[in-house]
């Protein structure tokens, strides 16, 4: 799960996250903030709170939290889609009818709005192909409806059988310099 960036007076910078998703991220992110600054913008993180107009009186934390809930909340599933098995996670469709039946939202286009906004503040991460690919701006809402649309609780202990690709290969490099942040791996 390491990558590297090389910086423009050609120093390289190794980075580790504690799983693929988290690495997947990571480059996502760097991604943008190199396009934007590319283009001649200037880089800032927009809160989501403000760019969809959120509401004051919606708090994401106190949602997560009952969205985890063992009881009330969304249950987490081992879902099959492509040959990959994905554990302990659920559907877009699951977020949404979720949303409804608490009583967060009136419409499923209002929870839309709102689940869109726990993926962007990181409450919920994309997992599988079709999720990621709408979370990188690829579809017209950043979170899905569907039910082959696939999300997890980032502290919910997610993983992926038979999640191997050729792009998962890292060159063997030799790995030089000072670790800033260390990742650690958990057996599963």
């Amino acid at each position: 799960f390491v990558f590297k960036l090389t910086a423009a007076k050609q120093q390289d910078h190794f980075f580790q996250a504690a799983y693929l998703e988290e690495r997947d991220a990571w480059v996502r992110d760097i991604k943008k903030a190199i396009h934007c600054i590319d283009g001649g913008q200037r880089f800032a993180r927009k809160s989501t709170r403000k760019s969809i107009r959120l509401p004051e009186t919606i708090n994401l934390s106190a949602l997560y939290l009952s969205m985890k809930d063992p009881e009330k909340g969304i249950k987490e599933l081992k879902l099959e889609k492509d040959k990959k098995v994905f554990n302990h996670c659920f559907t877009g469709t699951s977020v949404i009818d979720w949303l409804v039946s608490s009583n967060s939202i009136r419409n499923r286009k209002e929870g839309l709005m709102l689940a869109s906004s726990l993926l962007s503040e990181g409450y919920l991460q994309p997992a599988g192909d079709t999720s990621k690919a709408a979370a990188e701006g690829l579809s017209d809402t950043p979170f899905l409806d569907l039910s082959d649309a696939y999300y997890y609780f980032p502290d919910s202990g997610f993983f992926c059988e038979g999640n191997s690709s050729d792009d998962d290969v890292v060159l063997k490099e030799e790995f030089r310099g000072m670790v800033v942040k260390q990742g650690c791996l958990l057996k599963q």
